[in-house]
């Protein structure tokens, strides 16, 4: 007798998206799903979409409070043996759950990833599947998270006992939500395997992304995460020199971010790189960069690439006025 999946969906204001988002596990070909959605306090159509599937689905609706919130109610409610998570606005394909918990019960692993793809939505209605992004299997997926590794909530699937070990989701965290949580799924002694094959799709649609909506936010969310694992490491004493190496990349690819956002917080989140990893070098793709830094070493390089870039965002910036003031005129 097949073991129960138990999908659960957090949903705020998804009423594009949530319909088609529900119908991708009732297509499922494996036989016993129960699909788990949690309505956030939504004030457009989605509760009313949500209903409309009646007992085909498990619903409850809350006041808004964030989509860690919802997924913590969701797996309260949960019987499955297996979790998967899934946003309101993206989708799985049929053969997704029945490939993972085979997988699972064949490997003995606790969790599961594939590849996954965007479905990128154009301002003039249309859509396109883009490459898929394979997720590899990585040697140490500790490491791999720590330095910024990242595979699309979709693509994973869990058992339920990992997530019962784990710390939850974290409802104080307004960004890096699945980073925190696949972060403390793996301290907590998850075996975590990697399947090939792209069964899962993540959706971009203009230019907003949790990112650039707030910035400041991202970046602070993402520091919190690191340092709450540094922290989890120092007291279990785990924090190697790879470990060190990884939250020193996370905390320079933090500072690049920074960089034309807080100028006091990009030479912050550099100088947390440098003390979690004095030796540490800039793996660039620019071979400049990467000769210069041979000689000169990381920071000298880092400044000269810093002066680069704000010369090169004045000009643009510049262009961008002149050419408005032609076309104005």
């Amino acid at each position: 007798m097949p073991k129960k999946v138990s999908v659960i969906i957090p949903c705020f204001n998804a009423e594009k998206w949530i319909g088609e988002a529900i119908e991708s596990c009732l297509t499922q070909t494996y036989s016993d799903v129960e699909i788990i959605v949690i309505d956030d306090g939504s004030t457009d159509n989605s509760l009313e979409i949500i209903k409309s599937f009646g007992n085909e689905i498990i619903w409850r609706s809350y006041p808004q409070k964030g989509g860690n919130h919802a997924r913590n109610r969701g797996f309260d409610l949960s019987q499955g043996e297996y979790i998967q998570y899934l946003d309101a606005d993206d989708y799985i394909l049929p053969e997704k759950i029945e490939r993972q918990v085979s997988f699972l019960e064949t490997t003995g692993a606790d969790v599961v990833y594939g590849d996954w793809r965007h479905q990128r939505h154009l301002p003039d209605g249309s859509s396109f599947l883009d490459k898929i992004e394979i997720s590899e299997a990585q040697e140490d997926i500790l490491a791999a998270l720590l330095a910024n590794w990242w595979v699309a909530l979709a693509a994973l699937m869990y058992k339920r006992n990992v997530v019962e070990n784990s710390d939850r989701w974290d409802e104080s965290l307004l960004a890096a939500q699945d980073r925190d949580f696949f972060l403390s799924v793996v301290m907590n002694g998850a075996k975590v395997v990697y399947q090939s094959g792209c069964y899962a799709i993540y959706r971009r649609y203009g230019s907003v992304t949790v990112s650039t909506s707030s910035k400041a936010r991202w970046l602070k969310s993402h520091h919190l995460v690191l340092k709450k694992l540094e922290q989890q490491l120092l007291q279990k004493n785990q924090l190697s020199m790879k470990y060190r190496h990884a939250l020193a990349k996370s905390y320079f690819d933090l500072a690049r971010e920074a960089l034309f956002v807080d100028y006091k917080q990009y030479l912050m989140f550099l100088e947390k790189a440098l003390v979690m990893f004095p030796e540490f070098k800039a793996n660039s793709k620019r071979t400049f960069y990467r000769l210069v830094q041979d000689v000169l070493g990381f920071r000298q390089t880092e400044r000269i690439a810093c002066s680069i870039l704000f010369i090169k965002q004045f000009i643009s910036a510049r262009v961008w006025k002149v050419r408005n003031q032609s076309y104005i005129g």
